[in-house]
């Protein structure tokens, strides 16, 4: 019994399978490892530097995009610390940052930022933890929080 028709058949599909798979990534909008979509809005990469070893907290940065309803980020969770609260310029207590509607809008160093309070481990570069944003609205978000690069001194 020849089983060479049926080989050509398999190879056959296979290409069709993954010209189909190659055109429908092509044509689907592009995202990045680091985002993270939510009813409301899209959450970029939310990344920290990484801390020394005697470290007590360390700022989170994100940027929030294509904000289709306002939204409040109202808490985070993580292994890696004890508590959040926001940091920096406009910080209060607690977490409570406004995410308007129709505007881009961000945590950072040279703003108001997600403050990682009770640092269990050092934050070491190139690692990843897991993380929960809680939205007022869109609920609890499971994010990634990259540690990107330590600060210079």
């Amino acid at each position: 019994m020849n089983s060479r028709p049926i080989h050509r058949r398999l190879h056959r599909r296979a290409m069709l399978q993954a010209g189909a798979a190659l055109g429908a990534a092509l044509l689907l909008p592009s995202a990045r490892a680091c985002e993270f979509v939510t009813s409301n809005f899209k959450l970029i990469h939310p990344w920290a530097r990484a801390t020394a070893a005697d470290a007590t907290t360390a700022a989170v940065c994100m940027a929030f995009e294509e904000v289709t309803e306002s939204d409040r980020l109202i808490g985070a969770q993580t292994k890696v610390a004890e508590r959040a609260e926001l940091g920096g310029a406009g910080a209060s207590p607690g977490v409570n940052f406004l995410i308007p509607e129709g505007q881009s809008s961000a945590l950072s160093e040279s703003g108001t930022y997600l403050l990682l309070v009770g640092l269990r481990m050092p934050l070491e570069v190139g690692r990843s933890y897991p993380m929960t944003l809680i939205f007022q609205k869109a609920g609890s978000v499971n994010a990634v929080l990259s540690i990107d690069y330590a600060r210079f001194s």
